[in-house]
């Protein structure tokens, strides 16, 4: 079996940052895309980057610019530098990823709240 776990969220004021990082663990042949997705309150999960195995990356529009995913293969590691927040961005964030032999699986999430 393998495991998403996330870390890094917090509380931070407007315009400050936040890292958060993912780490999968367990029986890990290979790993293709990694995603961090975030839902609000009251709203759909949404995605918000993702990123290959190769290193090519895409952005949500009302992210780009602000926040930068990357990833550790050595590590089995996902990582989303956050800067510039918004209260909008308040959130709790989910990685995802697409397992080789395992399919897709989610970590628990990680609350992210930014104050205005």
């Amino acid at each position: 079996q393998v495991q998403l776990v996330e870390s890094g969220g917090g509380l931070v004021q407007a315009g400050g940052s936040l890292r958060l990082s993912c780490a999968a663990s367990g029986s890990i042949s290979s790993i293709d895309a990694m995603r961090w997705y975030r839902q609000a309150p009251g709203k759909q999960r949404e995605l918000v980057a993702g990123i290959i195995s190769r290193g090519s990356t895409a952005y949500a529009d009302s992210v780009k610019g602000r926040f930068t995913i990357s990833r550790d293969n050595a590590k089995n590691t996902v990582y989303l530098q956050m800067n510039m927040l918004k209260p909008e961005d308040t959130a709790v964030y989910y990685c995802n990823a697409d397992f080789a032999v395992y399919g897709q699986r989610w970590g628990q999430g990680t609350q992210v709240t930014v104050s205005s």
